[in-house]
């Protein structure tokens, strides 16, 4: 699964909070800043706890601001063995 989430997404712990959640949730892949302020995170795992992370991801943290979250199911590739922030 692929997610981008957009508008004050940078600079507000957005990802480190993404990778927290995803670390209880069991989520494999990746969260990284995007050059144009969005936040893309790729996603592997349960279905029930993939939807757990795009409702967070539609919140966010305090101090951010979702004005858009985009999200587009893939079949997973199991390529990824935890979840890391880049």
């Amino acid at each position: 699964m692929i997610i981008r989430i957009k508008g004050r997404v940078q600079g507000v712990f957005f990802r480190t909070e993404v990778k927290k959640i995803a670390d209880v949730l069991g989520i494999t892949g990746w969260v990284k800043n995007e050059p144009d302020g969005s936040v893309a995170v790729v996603a592997e795992g349960k279905e029930e706890e993939l939807q757990k992370l795009i409702e967070w991801c539609k919140k966010g943290t305090d101090i951010s601001r979702v004005e858009n979250v985009e999200v587009e199911w893939k079949d997973a590739t199991g390529e990824f063995a935890d979840f890391i922030m880049s």
